[in-house]
């Protein structure tokens, strides 16, 4: 067993409870086996927590890894507008730059202080070899827990759509390649490190045939659902010219609302919508530093939780927010509430379960993960708190989400270490870089 003692504890649990000086048990099959005040009289490897705080680890609820190979380009473009400038060049990816700009962007996020991680993948270029067993592959190396999904694209310009015709999949292919994927790598068992989900793109880039057709694969398989809704003024406009309807209107239209469904952003949402979300318990992965980044506005987060919507943090990008720190989203997304609603709109415990259970909930893993209690997933990570950054801010939570980016001191998934004291265990950050590089430079052509 491991024992982290003389720490700071946040559980997140339904109570809030916390522990000044507390301990943390991880018994030996990976789950939680005490949580509580004082030291554990149990027998183990023990840790010193001094100075730090041990929260659940984060789990990130959107993410495009492939384009980590792509950061710094469109810095100044609208959302279509940078869509439009990377998908000719997003046409030349392949399992080799996808494999190295994901072990880079799950190394990334795992010192930031993610356990957990969706990733969403939708351009399957026909000569880039297997590129969801390259990102797969990327995980496993790290030690992240993985939840990928099978993206993907039917509706290009010529249809009236946005990607460019050698971009998207025919349809029927699309969906037998999504339930091959299904087949070959979902796993359902409570401590699956690896989890599959269903992902059409968006309403831009999406025929009305996929949307509905995904919808019934998806719940024939068992598995969860995830698309890009309700993001941009652009998108509202296009959802109203070609459906008649609101972004909202049109998922309920096609089979798109229900617990076992999460959206990306959902910035442009009007009461209606929201209210729609809380009533069939349909998740949002909110994206607060990737809307900044593309100016597309800032989610109503506030009234989304009032109305009990599940919630949780995404980093989104990699090329359309380049930081891709899952633990500054903490900040990020309180910033973004007060930003709308003034200072009483979000407090610091509010934006960490955000980070932890209320990303669980999104993946359909809040039994699993996103709270420290006996029986669940030993998902861990223990932040240092005590140096120049961070001191004078005694209230432990405050100085997380308040203060800048903390260490990982250390980062448990399911027991077993992925980082400690700010190094990756699993993988060399130096080579991820090199191997990131490379993969920029061949990708966009640069000697």
């Amino acid at each position: 067993m491991i024992i982290i003692e003389n720490v700071a504890v946040a559980t997140v649990d339904a109570d809030g409870t916390e522990f000044p000086d507390g301990h943390v048990v991880v018994g030996d099959d990976g789950r939680i086996a005490a949580v509580g005040a004082g030291r554990s009289e149990l027998a183990g490897e023990r840790v010193n927590g001094a100075g730090c705080l041990v929260t659940p680890g984060l789990v990130n609820t959107h993410h495009h890894l492939y384009q980590w190979a792509t950061r710094g380009l469109a810095l100044d473009e609208t959302l279509f507008g940078w869509l439009t400038t990377l998908y000719p060049i997003w046409g030349r990816l392949d399992a080799e730059i996808v494999g190295a700009a994901a072990g880079a962007g799950l190394g990334w996020l795992a010192l930031s202080g993610c356990t957990t991680s969706m990733d969403h993948h939708y351009v399957f270029p026909r000569d880039g070899g297997d590129v969801l067993a390259a990102e797969i592959e990327a995980a496993r190396s790290i030690g992240i827990r993985f939840h990928p999904t099978r993206g993907s694209m039917d509706l290009s310009r010529k249809d009236g759509g946005l990607p460019p015709d050698h971009l998207v999949e025919d349809t029927d292919e699309a969906l037998a390649a999504t339930e091959a994927a299904i087949d070959r790598w979902h796993d359902p068992a409570p401590d699956s490190m690896l989890r599959i989900a269903v992902a059409p793109c968006s309403p831009f880039s999406v025929t009305t045939r996929l949307m509905e057709e995904a919808a019934v694969l998806a719940r024939r398989k068992g598995v969860r659902l995830h698309t890009h809704l309700a993001e941009t003024d652009d998108e509202e406009e296009f959802c109203l010219k070609q459906f008649g309807c609101t972004p909202v209107e049109y998922a309920e239209r096609v089979g798109w609302l229900g617990d076992d469904v999460w959206l990306a952003h959902g910035v442009h949402l009007d009461d209606a919508a929201i209210v729609k979300l809380g009533t069939t318990g349909t998740g949002v992965a909110h994206c607060p530093s990737s809307n900044a980044r593309l100016g597309t506005g800032a989610a109503r987060v506030r009234e989304l939780v009032d109305h009990r919507v599940p919630v949780g943090l995404g980093v989104d990008g990699a090329a359309s927010q380049e930081v891709s720190h899952l633990g500054a989203e903490l900040r990020q997304a309180l910033y973004t509430a007060r930003q709308r609603g003034g200072p009483k709109a979000m407090d610091a415990r509010e934006a960490l379960r955000l980070g932890t259970i209320g990303g669980a909930r999104c993946l359909g893993r809040q039994d699993d993960i996103g709270s420290i209690e006996p029986g669940k997933l030993a998902d861990l990570v223990m932040w240092r708190l005590d140096g120049l950054g961070h001191d004078g801010i005694d209230d432990r939570v405050a100085a997380l989400v308040f203060g800048p980016p903390a260490r990982v001191d250390l980062a448990l998934v399911g027991g077993r270490r992925i980082v400690e004291r700010g190094e990756l265990v699993n993988a060399d950050a130096d080579t991820l870089t090199a191997n990131a590089r490379r993969a920029h430079r061949r990708l966009l052509d640069v000697s």
